[in-house]
């Protein structure tokens, strides 16, 4: 059975959600990373990265989410254009990475200076807001007029969106800023109603992860940190 190691952030959802809608069976692993257990020999030695999340299909091991949703979705024929070299298959795969490459990691530096970086910190965060705020008004411009990110076709750049945009007040500040993207929360909406998503729900309660952000969790999520206290 396919093992699924996962911890409820943005990334892991997608893939969780992806799971749901395919009905394919997997085996749930948590790794807390607060509790430092992505750096565990057994973790590595599925993804050298550290990082969440990650699956082992048989033989096959596939870390980073998107590249996990592309992977699954194609083995099952199903959520993807599968045709190399169309037009929709190119779509596809743009709109795809640019979810990996500019919503999540801008979102989530967003998070991070917002959140939990030390002052002085106007900078950084100002520069990650910025970003953050300049994607996913692409994206709500996307939606504006697709219903879809691909236009009638629900697929995994959809479950890509949903993982970061349950989390978008968050990442920009607070509620106030639904009102900036109503085509985003009207997909939201609509995916979080989905059946799957509703089993997504209940994975999120099978395993009580740490949520004190603590010394440990601190050091343990952001170990750069370490460089810093040494001088």
């Amino acid at each position: 059975m396919l093992k699924f190691y996962y911890n409820l952030a943005p990334n892991p959802m997608k893939v969780a959600l992806l799971l749901e809608e395919l009905g394919m069976p997997y085996e749930p692993i948590p790794v807390d990373t607060r509790l430092g257990e992505q750096f565990k020999p057994e973790f590595l030695a599925i993804n050298p990265n550290a990082k969440l999340p990650a699956i082992a299909d048989g033989d096959a091991i596939v870390f980073d989410s998107n590249a996990i949703l592309l992977y699954l979705a194609e083995k099952a024929g199903r959520f993807v254009p599968m045709q190399p070299g169309t037009a929709a298959r190119g779509q596809m795969l743009s709109w795809l990475m640019f979810i990996a490459s500019g919503i999540g990691p801008y979102s989530g530096q967003s998070v991070h200076f917002r959140h939990y970086a030390p002052e002085p910190k106007e900078y950084a965060l100002n520069r990650y807001d910025f970003e953050a705020h300049r994607h996913w008004k692409i994206l709500e411009d996307r939606l504006a007029t697709n219903r879809y990110l691909l236009g009638d076709d629900y697929g995994i750049c959809d479950m890509a969106f949903w993982g970061w945009a349950r989390l978008m007040a968050y990442v920009l500040g607070g509620e106030q800023h639904w009102a900036q993207y109503p085509n985003v929360k009207r997909l939201l909406d609509e995916i979080s109603a989905r059946p799957a998503a509703a089993r997504v729900e209940q994975l999120r309660k099978t395993h009580a992860f740490k949520t004190e952000m603590d010394a440990e969790a601190l050091r343990n999520m952001f170990p750069q940190n370490e460089r810093l206290s040494k001088g």
